[in-house]
């Protein structure tokens, strides 16, 4: 963590704070020191006060076997990073602690007489007066560092073996659906659906225990609760599936998904949302590791909307362990730990949210539209085709009976392949129905063949009737 000093009439004060959680890879150290350092001093550069100068604290309890001063050793090349970062911004950090099992010890002094080579015992935590008035005020302590942890680590027992074997079955059903952009929409709104199934089932457990709280979170932030924390993340646990927790873990890496789940940040839907973060964290074992960035930002979030500072930090600083170059994680956590209000954040979430609903609702009205405009053609089309036949006889109104068609068809012009001047009727009378005679080789003319009135088709019934509309044929009496 990294604190601003301001010194302002020869009164010093502290400033803006900066915290990130320690990566496990020393190769990640450098990158960190500079996003740490980078986000304090531009915060404070933003609001008007450039630090004067920086305070480093480097908090970190002990692995199984080693001793408090490894720490320290182990950890000395990051407070060196960490103090050349600021140095390049122009800030100088005038003291660097390590702070691990009870004990610190400071980096910039080398007085052994002031900071032995064993370290400086802390206080007892609650014996100051300050302990004292904030538990007079209603204050609650909170626990180690390592228990608060442990309710967001992933699991190192017999079942992560499950756990993870279920992650790798439905990441091979989940992820081609989840990159193919038709199945996209389908996958996010299954996700979203049994997310919220899963936190009425939270929320009901917790109505029936009859366990107190805000929002359906029980009370277990204190001391002597750090044993009701854990009663409660394990009766989430068992009521969490493998499949679902893996079908979860897995939809919230689309960052759409993601950023819809975000919008369970107050009222009702807080206290479960946060519990069903914190135990998705939880299952992210083995080669998943990197899949918590998306359940401990929402933890984060959550706790950051609810209030809970300390929580929000927490679990943002794991998120950038797990993956640090998760950007969601990286923009709540600077805003976080620049003092900013979440509720400009929360007004984006409740816009988008009704947004997004009032375009479902048009989409809903649209489509029932459809629907009736559909079945209403349909229905039309249905009377039509089974009309009487008196509706289907025109104007008249006189059902078509045969004599009637074939009489129709009679009155009908009889149709010509040949042009326009060969119709019955446009040449001359006396002329229809007849061929220009042939001259024979002596001169004299053809005999005439009788044809067809129009289309030169031999006929003696359509010659008397064409000779009946049009005159006599030629050499006819």
């Amino acid at each position: 963590m990294l604190a601003a000093l301001h010194d302002r009439d020869g009164r010093g004060r502290f400033g803006g704070r900066a915290r990130l959680g320690i990566p496990g890879n020393a190769d990640d150290w450098a990158s960190a020191a500079r996003q740490l350092t980078e986000g304090l001093v531009k915060g404070s550069e933003r609001r008007g006060a450039l630090p004067e100068s920086i305070v480093a604290f480097l908090c970190h309890d002990p692995k199984d076997g080693e001793s408090a001063r490894e720490v320290m050793e182990r950890l000395r090349p990051l407070a060196q990073l960490l103090r050349t970062a600021c140095g390049a911004l122009d800030v100088p950090v005038i003291e660097a602690l390590c702070i691990s099992d009870g004990r610190f010890w400071s980096y910039c002094c080398p007085s052994a007489q002031c900071c032995p080579s064993d370290g400086t015992p802390m206080g007892l935590p609650g014996t100051s007066v300050l302990a004292a008035a904030a538990t007079y005020a209603g204050l609650q302590i909170r626990g180690s560092l390592r228990e608060f942890r442990a309710r967001l680590i992933p699991w190192e027992t017999a079942a992560a073996l499950e756990q993870e074997s279920a992650l790798n079955a439905v990441s091979m059903a989940l992820i081609p659906r989840i990159l193919d952009d038709e199945c996209r929409t389908v996958v996010a709104t299954e996700t979203l659906d049994l997310a919220h199934r899963v936190m009425r089932r939270f929320a009901d457990s917790t109505s029936a225990a009859g366990a107190p709280g805000v929002s359906g979170v029980p009370a277990v932030s204190d001391a002597a609760g750090v044993s009701g924390a854990l009663s409660a993340d394990l009766r989430d646990d068992e009521l969490l599936c493998h499949d679902e927790a893996a079908t979860l873990i897995l939809g919230l890496q689309d960052r759409t998904t993601r950023d819809r789940a975000a919008e369970w940040m107050e009222g009702d839907e807080a206290g479960p949302a946060l519990r069903l973060w914190r135990a998705l964290a939880r299952r992210c074992v083995g080669p998943y590791g990197e899949h918590a960035a998306a359940p401990l930002t929402l933890a984060g979030w959550v706790a950051w909307s609810s209030g809970d500072e300390l929580e929000a930090r927490e679990a943002l600083a794991m998120a950038l362990g797990a993956d640090p170059g998760y950007l969601f994680a990286r923009l709540l956590h600077q805003a976080c730990n620049e003092g900013l209000d979440p509720e400009s954040i929360r007004r984006c979430l409740r816009k988008e949210r009704v947004d997004r609903a009032g375009a479902e609702t048009i989409a809903s009205s649209a489509s029932s539209a459809s629907s009736a405009s559909s079945a209403s053609s349909a229905s039309s089309a249905s009377s039509a085709s089974s009309a009487s036949p008196v509706d289907a006889g025109g104007a008249s109104g006189v059902a078509s009976t045969p004599s009637t068609r074939v009489a129709s068809r009679r009155r009908r012009k009889p149709r010509s392949t040949g042009s326009a001047e060969s119709r019955p009727g446009s040449r001359p009378s006396g002329t229809a129905g007849t061929r220009r005679p042939r001259s024979t080789t002596d001169g004299s003319p053809a005999p005439e063949a009788p044809t067809r009135a129009g289309d030169g088709t031999g006929g003696g019934t359509r010659s008397r009737r064409g000779a009946g509309r049009h005159g006599t044929k030629q050499g006819e009496t």
